[in-house]
């Protein structure tokens, strides 16, 4: 059986993406799905933001809040990273977003990485009323003042209309929460690397269809950071291994690894293309996609005890 050599998987972080559109709906198949993929042995889990959507769209599918589901993971879990892949921060009140996030830290005893981005659909921020055109500098702004949230007693913060003078928040987290950029344009990019401790790709296909394009992107965001990206930054790519023959799985995480990704999450909702005309497949039952991730972890050697 294939596996990955103990180097490449000390330095590749495995995770799966929580497929909220298909299994979403059934309480009991989210917390089996979950509590599978720590058993399995899978260092993070990546949940999605969509607060409002049109029916047949994408954003109007099965999306569970990822706040208040990171929460509720925090209790029946004990050592899987939890992870935004991504917030769509500039559509949602700032103090608010600090607040949660410092929450699902505390509850989950340091287990959060907040991956923010902008987002792609103007519905949803003329329901949050906030301002589609102007959400990149907005999000520029929300990421600073995060920080000061969290960090101080008291704060003077000023985002947009919102502001805060003379006071804070409490209780506070116990540590400095990571925060990761997600996107492809060179606005992304540039706060990726001078605002951020990862870039999440979001290449999602697999290796074989995305080097190229990874390679590239990769190329801008070295140039972004100057020449040479921070040796402790992160980059996460993700792969549908429902799309490839299982005997491939190891050898393209160790060639992920080669190419500079410190982080591989497994996508299996295949039929998230349907909706654009798409055949990929019909939506998984919650044990097809514990079986699926379960056939992963076996073939690439990942197990509870070897990934700890």
């Amino acid at each position: 059986m294939p596996s990955l050599d103990p180097a490449t998987a000390k330095r590749v972080r495995f995770g799966v993406i929580f497929p909220s559109n298909e299994i979403g709906h059934d309480n009991g198949a989210v917390r089996a799905y979950v509590q599978a993929a720590e058993s399995l042995g899978y260092d993070h889990l990546v949940v999605f933001d969509h607060v409002v959507g049109l029916p047949g769209d994408y954003a109007g599918r099965v999306w569970r809040e990822p706040f208040v589901l990171l929460g509720y993971l925090s209790a029946i879990t004990s050592e899987i990273e939890l992870t935004t892949g991504i917030i769509i921060l500039p559509q949602r009140q700032t103090v608010l977003a600090a607040k949660q996030a410092a929450e699902v830290d505390l509850w989950s005893e340091g287990r959060l990485r907040l991956g923010v981005g902008v987002g792609w659909n103007p519905f949803e921020y003329t329901a949050l009323h906030q301002d589609f055109h102007r959400r990149g500098k907005r999000m520029d702004a929300q990421i600073d003042a995060l920080r000061l949230l969290w960090a101080q007693d008291v704060v003077e913060v000023v985002v947009g209309d919102e502001s805060i003078h003379g006071g804070g928040m409490l209780p506070r987290p116990t540590r400095r929460i990571p925060i990761w950029v997600g996107g492809r344009s060179d606005a992304a990019l540039r706060r990726a690397v001078t605002k951020s401790q990862g870039w999440l790709s979001n290449f999602q296909d697999h290796l074989a269809t995305d080097r190229a394009d990874f390679l590239a992107m990769k190329a801008k965001l070295t140039d972004a950071a100057g020449g040479t990206l921070p040796s402790d930054f992160g980059i996460e790519v993700w792969t549908s291994p429902g799309r490839t023959a299982p005997d491939t799985w190891a050898a393209e995480a160790a060639e992920w690894s080669e190419l500079g990704a410190t982080h591989l999450s497994l996508r299996t909702d295949e039929s998230r293309n349907n909706n654009k005309g798409g055949a990929l497949g019909a939506p998984k039952t919650v044990d097809e996609h514990i079986a699926l991730i379960s056939a992963y972890a076996t073939e690439v050697g990942l197990t509870s005890e070897s990934r700890r």
